[in-house]
Formats: structure tokens, C-alpha cells, sequence
């Protein structure tokens, strides 16, 4: 019995401290929010660009420089709480990045037969993820 109690502790004790651990801050749970916003905006207009037949890469320039407008202040004012202008060049610079990124990754699911409105969708959250990590250490810093 003493086993079972001691294991049982254990347990509690290490579930507690991973849970602690990997729970996201809030932060990261404002940036999803607002990331569901902007990606919302950005693939919509990415998809219309598509649908009024623009190449791909096009249709990627014009969704990331309406998303560098549209979102500059969206997660720098709600996500990171920075306010002014100072950092657009760096934002700019990491949206340069997810352009090359995005564009490049859409050109190999070309390749293998995945359509340019599927290869977006699949994108969205490893996007997600590096736009964040980006923005966190080049632009947004605590």
C-alpha cells in the first residue's frame, strides 16, 4: 500500500510540474487569436488572388504586403503590447521571410500534385508557429 501512495505522489507531483511547463502563456494564446484573425485575412485574400487567376507567387507578394498592414499593429499592440513604429522594418523583414517560406513551400506541394489553395491550408500552422517564433526574437523582444 505504502508503494501505491508513494507512486501515487510521484505522479501527481510529475504531472503538475509537465503541465506547468508546456502550458502556453498568454501570450502565445493572445498571438493564436489574433493569428486566427490575420490568417483569416491573409488566406482569403491569398484565395481571391488565386481565384482571379494570379500565379501564385503573386497572389503570396499581395497577401503578405496587405498582411504587413494589417497585421503590424493587430500583434504588435495585442499580442506583444508594443506600440509605435519603430519595428515595422524588422516586421517587414520577417514577412519577407514567411514570404520565401510560404512560396517556396507551395511550389514543392505543386510538385506533387497538391493545388496552390490546399498547400496554403496545410502551411497555415507551421506558418503560424515560425511567424511567432520569428516575431518574438527579431521584432517583439521582452
Amino acid at each position: 500500500m505504502a508503494f501505491i501512495d508513494t507512486t501515487s505522489r510521484l505522479v501527481s507531483r510529475v504531472g503538475t510540474r509537465l503541465t506547468a511547463r508546456i502550458r502556453p502563456s498568454a501570450r502565445f494564446i493572445r498571438f493564436l487569436l489574433v493569428g486566427g484573425l490575420n490568417t483569416a485575412f491573409g488566406y482569403g485574400v491569398f484565395v481571391g488572388c488565386l481565384w482571379l487567376g494570379m500565379h501564385y507567387a503573386l497572389a503570396g507578394a499581395i497577401s503578405t504586403v496587405l498582411g504587413v498592414l494589417f497585421n503590424f499593429k493587430s500583434t504588435g499592440h495585442l499580442v506583444f503590447r508594443s506600440r509605435g513604429s519603430g519595428k515595422l522594418p524588422h516586421f517587414v523583414s520577417v514577412y519577407a521571410v514567411m514570404y520565401v517560406f510560404g512560396t517556396a513551400c507551395v511550389g514543392i506541394f505543386l510538385h506533387f500534385g497538391v493545388p496552390e489553395w490546399q498547400s496554403a491550408l496545410i502551411l497555415i500552422l507551421p506558418s503560424a508557429i515560425l511567424s511567432y517564433l520569428l516575431n518574438r526574437r527579431f521584432v517583439f523582444r521582452p
